[in-house]
């Protein structure tokens, strides 16, 4: 177990003191003993909790709140994910307790120096030791040789992940019985927005083995990207020094690369790929609550946008609009899987913007199509790889365009629409 013996006072002494600011700042929280009643660490988490309602108490919480209820609860068979970007924020949270914690950090061997740097820093400013995870080297060995060191650009980035992070991760939580990311709901709206702050972990097994038995806190799934740089700034911790460089969201360096003004921090992960696929494996529990190398079909019994103004088009609606050489009305379609909890966090934003068409009598026909049922039609019409797939059939022109960011919001989809189809 990692302690943290140098810089740290007792919570309530820490709260008094803070100099940290923004709305769920450190300074600002009440009580971080009472927040929930904490279940026995000792007994399998899927027993010992109705985790759905402790998520559901712990939202309005703030970071510290959270994972103060994490090290209470589970001690040091907890640890917290370090991937050397903003989970320092993460760090910072869990020093302020005053709480003994353990960090642990996936060294894929292709990480840039500018983060192995950030590694010694933190050890040295904290007083800690990293736990540092690596592949499996016969697995990486075997992977580089029978395709070379960048067959990602060709194929894909998740069996490069795959080898080089979830099996090592998988490894790693094998041995805790919970663990603390730094997802937000804001890095990907695609992807992430439906974070819960506390959960049994979908996709991962803990000590004990088997379904249930692993919990996953993420403490800063409710703040934007704006309050983290707010508290990391305010309380002067290390930081990557790639983010000075452009570099928001930051992974391997074969596979990161700045942003450029306005587009989604995500956008600089894994480029070359269909933007909606950009979960490499060691969120997976975000996709669905099956096997983190599956990507689960057994669907959800409910479709998406039933009712509402989100028109539902036939296979042979939409083949007749992919074929037209001139459309009357231009229509934005989505390809989606019910199943697919990428598709089913942008059903709000989606059927908003259906709305709002609508109520302004726009000529623009917001539509759905469930791509699942006929791959076949969708990957050679469309090009679909990943749910969900967003294109527009412009009008009086042929062919589509298809939506390339991750972000899914109203007010993002609405700029491109109008970007494209002058409406």
């Amino acid at each position: 177990m990692v302690s943290c013996n140098i810089r740290c006072q007792p919570l309530l002494d820490v709260r008094q003191n803070s100099r940290a600011s923004g709305p769920r700042a450190a300074h600002q929280v009440a009580s971080a003993t009472g927040t929930a009643e904490r279940p026995r660490a000792d007994v399998a988490p899927g027993q010992v909790a109705d985790w759905p309602q402790l998520a559901q108490d712990l939202d309005s919480k703030s970071p510290l709140e959270i994972i103060d209820h994490a090290l209470a609860t589970f001690g040091d068979e907890v640890a917290i994910a370090f991937s050397g970007a903003e989970d320092i924020a993460v760090i910072e949270y869990a020093h302020l307790t005053g709480r003994p914690f353990r960090v642990f950090s996936l060294d894929t061997g292709r990480l840039d120096k500018e983060t192995y740097e950030l590694f010694d820093r933190v050890e040295k400013h904290y007083s800690i030791q990293i736990e540092y995870t690596f592949p499996d080297a016969q697995e990486t060995m075997d992977l580089v040789r029978a395709k070379g060191m960048f067959s990602f650009y060709e194929d894909g980035h998740q069996e490069c992940c795959r080898v080089r992070k979830v099996r090592p991760l998988r490894r790693q939580l094998k041995t805790l019985k919970a663990w603390i990311t730094g997802q937000r709901r804001d890095q990907s709206p695609g992807t992430r927005a439906s974070v819960a702050v506390v959960e049994v972990d979908p996709a991962f097994e803990g000590t004990s083995g088997g379904p249930g038995s692993l919990v996953k806190y993420n403490p800063l799934a409710g703040m934007t990207g704006k309050e983290t740089w707010n508290f990391l700034r305010v309380m002067d911790v290390p930081v990557n020094e790639l983010h000075s460089k452009g570099y928001v969201s930051i992974g391997c360096q074969p596979c990161t690369r700045p942003v450029l003004p306005n587009q989604h921090e995500r956008e600089g992960r894994w480029w070359w790929e269909d933007a909606g696929g950009k979960e490499c494996g060691l969120h997976s529990g975000n996709v669905s609550a099956g096997s983190a190398e599956q990507d689960g079909e057994a669907g959800a019994e409910r479709d998406l946008w039933p009712e509402g103004k989100v028109q539902a088009l036939s296979r042979e609606e939409l083949s007749s609009l992919a074929s037209a050489e001139s459309r009357k009305q231009a229509t934005m379609v989505v390809l989606y899987a019910p199943w697919c909890q990428f598709s089913q966090a942008m059903e709000e934003s989606y059927n908003e913007l259906a709305e709002q068409y609508a109520a302004r009598g726009s000529d623009v026909r917001i539509a759905k199509f469930q791509a699942d049922t006929d791959r076949q039609f969708s990957t050679k019409t469309f090009g679909l790889q990943t749910f969900p797939t967003l294109v527009m059939l412009p009008r009086s022109t042929s062919g589509y365009i298809k939506y390339p960011s991750e972000r899914r919001d109203v007010e993002t989809l609405d700029l491109w629409i109008k970007s494209v189809a002058g409406r």
